[in-house]
């Protein structure tokens, strides 16, 4: 915050005391923010921060694995998440019968199109460098299911997520027994996740819709911030064939009284988006007015930002992500925080500029210009539609210099793949297409057939196999002492991206 935060750490063998002493220390902060803050610093002076990896590896005990791979299975007999009925109410169901923990503690809720889990991650970061307990829910994962629920930066422990499946499974079953359809994947996960953030229990928990908004499974929560990043065209067949008609859908999770962060939106969104603000009395604060990316410059392993907030600028910003889009995504999760906190509407202040740049330097987001093997240079982006494409293209060109750059791309085959591989189109010299393992992918003779319309025959390479595909793409890069400056990109998919992170070593 604007005053200076105590560095002094008080004796533990008294839990209460601490409380108190801490409380007292920062009256001249907001009161109930004062309270917050204090309970969760009581809290790990016995527990600790955990710090783990973003994605993290197969649990090593034998038995905890075969327990995990079996609820993997049990989920993954249900509903996929391709597969909806836009309703909320199984989850409200599962809701009641858990005795409504989404409301045991205030949320942020997240929609948009593209930047969802990179914000995500940023607000979870932020949350925790002012000692504020979080969990965060996001989807899909690249490598682990346990990604998709975190308890202050790191993702659950398989042992928990199994007992917090056989926690909540008998309700599962009953809600299953009273509805005319069973309980999908990812709402049971949703369940989990609001289950497990009660018990933990959390300040405040950062979720990201699965799709949409008004009946996502996610949105049986009444967040006080609502954010909303890019929206773009995807999941058409469901959202929507127009950017209003799917802002139409993201829309509801704006709540009575809440504030709406707004990212730059095309105009007939922004226009959905304000209206909808408008009916339920909620507060708007647009990137580009309210809070925006002041100035950004290349730095090594990332960017230098200054960022405007709703509480003033905050200079000196490293950030350890490639691409103009973090950059925004970074001024819509820091304006989300200081909307939690009530700053801007209710408060003229600032939060504590070091607190800050101790957060964003320390974000990660997995699958995400992510850099993986050096010589040469492999880099994995999970961009799976035009909008995502182009992103990942522009961060390649502004912050790699690549002679040369081989792609390897794997798609689902419901996405709009022509716009996907023209975004790419420019920045590879060839394309190695393949398929990853899924029932969703598109074969890849299909995928292939479509890339030689875009790329031409000569610069087209078909390996089914996604090992095979990154070898011939390795290879390509390593073919030519004149391209000693050869890079490879992974993309097309989060589920070919956190294959491919397997295949190479970092799983």
């Amino acid at each position: 915050m604007s005053e200076p935060r105590p560095s002094d750490r008080h004796d533990a063998s008294d839990p209460d005391d601490t409380f108190e002493e801490i409380v007292d220390e920062a009256t001249q902060r907001d009161p109930d923010l004062a309270v917050i803050e204090a309970g969760s610093r009581t809290l790990r002076t016995h527990s600790g921060h955990p710090q783990g990896e973003a994605v993290p590896a197969r649990p090593a005990d034998p038995e905890t694995d075969k327990a995990l791979r079996a609820v993997e299975q049990e989920l993954a007999g249900r509903w996929g998440e391709t597969k909806l009925e836009p309703s909320v109410t199984r989850i409200a169901a599962l809701m009641d019968v858990l005795g409504e923990p989404q409301r045991a503690y205030p949320s942020i809720h997240i929609t948009g199109t593209n930047g969802k889990t990179s914000t995500a991650r940023m607000i979870e970061a932020l949350l925790n460098a002012f000692e504020l307990r979080t969990g965060r829910y996001t989807s899909p994962h690249v490598q682990s299911i346990t990604e998709r629920i975190s308890l202050d930066g790191s993702p659950i422990a398989p042992e928990r997520f199994i007992e917090t499946y056989e926690d909540i499974k008998p309700y599962v079953e009953m809600v299953d027994a009273q509805q005319p359809y069973r309980l999908s994947f990812f709402e049971v996960l949703t369940g989990m996740a609001y289950a497990s953030f009660a018990d933990a229990p959390v300040d405040v928990a950062v979720v990201e819709v699965g799709m949409g908004g008004t009946w996502d499974a996610t949105n049986v929560i009444d967040s006080t911030v609502a954010v909303v990043t890019p929206i773009s065209l995807d999941h058409t067949d469901r959202l929507g064939t127009t950017p209003a008609e799917i802002a139409g859908e993201k829309s509801g999770i704006i709540k009575e009284g809440a504030t709406v962060i707004l990212a730059q939106q095309p105009v007939d969104a922004a226009q959905v988006m304000l209206k909808k603000a408008v009916e339920v009395d909620a507060t708007v604060a647009r990137e580009g007015m309210e809070f925006g990316v002041t100035s950004r410059e290349i730095a090594v392993g990332g960017q230098l930002l200054t960022l405007r907030g709703l509480g003033g600028e905050y200079e000196d910003i490293f950030l350890p992500l490639y691409g103009a889009h973090q950059a925004h995504n970074a001024a819509v999760a820091l304006s989300a925080v200081e909307a939690f906190f009530g700053i801007g509407a209710e408060q003229a202040r600032s939060l504590d500029i070091d607190a800050i740049r101790k957060a964003f330097a320390s974000v990660l987001s997995p699958g995400r210009l992510e850099v993986v093997r050096s010589s040469p240079t492999v880099v994995l982006d999970a961009a799976h539609n035009p909008a995502g494409a182009k992103a990942a293209s522009d961060g390649i060109s502004e912050a790699f210099s690549f002679s040369r750059l081989i792609g390897v791309v794997g798609t689902s085959g419901d996405k709009d793949v022509r716009g996907l591989l023209e975004a790419f189109e420019p920045i590879f010299a060839e394309i190695v297409v393949t398929q990853n393992s899924t029932p969703r992918a598109m074969d890849a003779d299909e995928l292939a057939a479509v890339a030689v319309e875009v790329f031409g025959d000569d610069r087209v390479q078909v390996e089914p196999r996604l090992d095979d595909a990154l070898e011939a793409a390795i290879t390509l890069a390593e073919e030519d002492d004149e391209y000693a400056g050869a890079g490879v990109l992974v993309t097309g998919s989060v589920i070919t991206v956190g294959e491919a992170r397997l295949l190479l070593g970092r799983g």
